[in-house]
């Protein structure tokens, strides 16, 4: 139960002799299921109508901006993954570029293709999680089973490049781990799966992952039609969105709120247009912009970019299909021997034992890098002075910056749309409290 402190006046106490309410605080979480995280709410509440609030952070706090700076530049990546943890590799973008650009080294075309193709896998998977999530909050039970439905075969495909679902640790300083495998990982026989069963499941498995995400793209716009069929015109969706946390396009500059807060009050700013990086350049799509600036339209924001980002991802395959290449740049300073080379040379050997413990050091400089991470802008600014080592390590996240507009946007708005405003934020306080 929340923690409530009744403020009452016996002079209006009711025939049965209990106080009435006229104000009271309310703690809404550290432990709520709605505060996506361990967001603690104290909330000043005149009945059902929210007076003013007071949001409190800091209870997820790990110091990963200083453990990164005891440890070698590429022994923090995993850290980003950890951040916002529903884009995971988006995180690791900005980070990797911060050191690139330290370095001044180019990355490999085919690396920086297969860098904005998983950027964008990773933004449907975070609005996947966004969209399943939030309809849950505002009791929509539905559209998390369709939602977790595609994001589960995203997660396959970061599986296959990194061996993990989630903290992938795929992008590495001068382009990625490893190239995009020519075999994706089938369903075996089960209880569950057999027949015909099986071979539906495994029929986008049959080539490769390039394959895989052909087939997927070709599928996904029918995927998103059904998920408007549950709640575009949903008339108790559109009664608890519509006219919800309307953020104006002077409040949303003030606060510094960027991404989909930013775009869905009518000012069409993305980083991947404005100032691009990776390959964003080189492929067309477009940035959906919202008029109202309510939780409304920024759920059709989200829906239009995931459309946007099946678009990009399709463009990415299709050259990535037609230009093989490297996907790591041929400097040893940043990239680590191969195995058959360490089993030719000792020096391959020592170099192998001396990149992965010490590492290699960064020139002496400052730089920020961000990307358009689902959620906003992520940024990095990264000092080094030298060392195997950051000297200063400050991360941007988006959340934080939207959190703090929480009392500004919800005053005078009821309890339930306090559930509703914190879920348009799309808060993980991995990135919130870092």
């Amino acid at each position: 139960m929340p923690l409530v402190n009744q403020t009452t006046d016996n002079a209006t106490s009711t025939l049965k002799g209990s106080p009435e309410i006229r104000n009271y605080t309310m703690n809404f979480g550290p432990q709520h299921p709605a505060a996506h995280g361990v967001l603690r709410l104290i909330l000043e509440m005149d009945g059902e109508v929210v007076q003013r609030a007071d949001p409190h952070v800091g209870l997820l706090h790990r110091g990963t901006e200083k453990l990164a700076e005891s440890k070698p530049f590429n022994q923090s990546i995993g850290y980003m993954d950890r951040l916002d943890y529903v884009s995971m590799m988006c995180n690791e973008h900005a980070y990797v570029r911060a050191i690139e650009t330290l370095l001044d080294i180019e990355v490999p075309d085919r690396a920086q293709y297969i860098r904005t193709m998983f950027d964008e896998i990773t933004r449907l998977l975070n609005h996947l999680m966004w969209l399943g999530s939030n309809a849950l909050d505002l009791g929509a039970m539905a559209v998390m089973l369709y939602a977790f439905r595609e994001r589960e075969e995203l997660m396959d495909c970061y599986e296959a490049v990194s061996g993990a679902r989630m903290h992938a640790t795929y992008y590495r300083p001068g382009g990625v781990y490893r190239d995009l495998p020519d075999r994706m990982p089938r369903y075996k026989e089960s209880p569950w799966r057999k027949g015909a069963k099986l071979k539906h499941f495994n029929a986008w498995r049959e080539g490769s992952l390039l394959d895989y995400l052909e087939a997927f793209c070709n599928d996904f716009p029918h995927r998103v039609d059904e998920y408007e069929t549950l709640l575009t015109d949903n008339r108790i969706w559109k009664q608890r969105t519509v006219g919800i946390g309307v953020v104006t396009p002077e409040l949303a500059k003030a606060w510094g709120m960027t991404g989909v807060m930013l775009r869905g009050s009518g000012i069409e700013w993305d980083l991947r247009k404005k100032q691009p990086y990776a390959k964003y350049a080189d492929v067309d799509f477009d940035v959906p912009v919202g008029s109202a600036g309510d939780c409304y339209d920024r759920y059709l924001v989200r829906i239009a970019e995931m459309r946007q980002s099946a678009r990009i991802i399709q463009q990415c395959v299709t050259w990535l299909k037609a230009n093989p290449g490297p996907v790591m740049v041929d400097n040893y300073k940043v990239r680590p021997p191969e195995r058959e080379e360490m089993k030719e040379s000792m020096e391959a050997l020592i170099h192998h034992f001396k990149f992965f413990t010490e590492s290699y050091c960064v020139p002496a400089g400052e730089t920020y890098c961000a990307v358009e991470a689902p959620k906003g802008e992520f940024g990095c600014y990264l000092i080094s002075d030298g060392a195997n080592k950051p000297f200063r390590v400050k991360l941007r996240a988006p959340g934080f910056a939207h959190l703090s507009s929480m009392d500004a946007v919800i005053r005078g708005h009821m309890l339930a749309d306090a559930v509703a405003m914190i879920g348009t934020y799309d808060l993980v306080f991995g990135e919130v409290d870092r």
